[in-house]
């Protein structure tokens, strides 16, 4: 019996030799960065980076928005450090998405002020369609456009600098149901994924997000 549990426990120590030294391998493979002495998780250097902090951005929302082209960029601002306020016709109501997604509103659109914003991001959807009949959200985008901040629009989004008359010899993307509408506006148009025009940025679809973003960051000189 003291024979077989010795080898027994033997065997165990020899077991939990072969583990730890797997997990030592296993360990080599990650970056130091991410779990010093301390034995935390630390983000590195470039995660570390927020250029837009301090910076703070609006967003309309209404029913029927396009899900992909709200939450995509609202994450990527507020990964880059900003403050973002996502406003629709309500204040604290929840939206649905063309796709069921909910979003809640921060504030009404009746309560913002330009002055308190950097820019603005249009997504798409029908909700466009509905809000480019707000008179407040044309005023506000008028406003931006005028100083020179951040007007971001994609696919129907672009629905509302046209309403807002901006877009005139501007270079500018969109959903190509709405070519016909940008051209009349006076907008020159360009089938590409982004389009970066001063402190216009634009594009076509959900598909575009990525280079949408990089277009946004790139007006913000980030």
């Amino acid at each position: 019996m003291a024979a077989g549990s010795g080898r027994r426990r033997l065997k165990e120590r020899k077991k939990e030799k072969g583990e730890k030294t797997e997990l030592a391998e296993l360990g080599a493979a990650v970056p130091k960065s991410c779990y010093p002495e301390t034995g935390r998780f630390e983000p590195s250097p470039t995660m570390q980076t927020q250029p837009l902090t301090g910076k703070h951005f609006l967003i309309f929302v209404d029913d029927v928005y396009e899900d992909l082209e709200l939450w995509y960029p609202k994450l990527r601002l507020a990964e880059a450090g900003a403050h973002v306020v996502v406003a629709g016709p309500e204040a604290e109501r929840t939206y649905a998405g063309k796709h069921g997604y909910p979003c809640r509103s921060d504030a009404a659109i009746r309560d913002i002020a330009a002055a308190d914003f950097h820019g603005v991001v249009v997504p798409g959807g029908f909700m466009p369609d509905k809000l480019r009949r707000d008179t407040k959200v044309l005023d506000l985008v008028r406003e931006f456009a005028g100083q020179g901040k951040l007007v971001a629009a994609i696919c129907h989004g672009g629905w509302i600098p046209i309403s807002a008359g901006v877009y005139r010899g501007v270079r500018a993307t969109g959903s190509p149901g709405i070519k016909d509408d940008l051209t009349n506006a006076g907008a020159i148009w360009v089938d590409a994924p982004v389009v970066v025009d001063r402190h216009f940025v634009s594009s076509r679809k959900p598909d575009d997000l990525p280079d949408f973003c990089r277009g946004v960051f790139q007006a913000l000189g980030v």
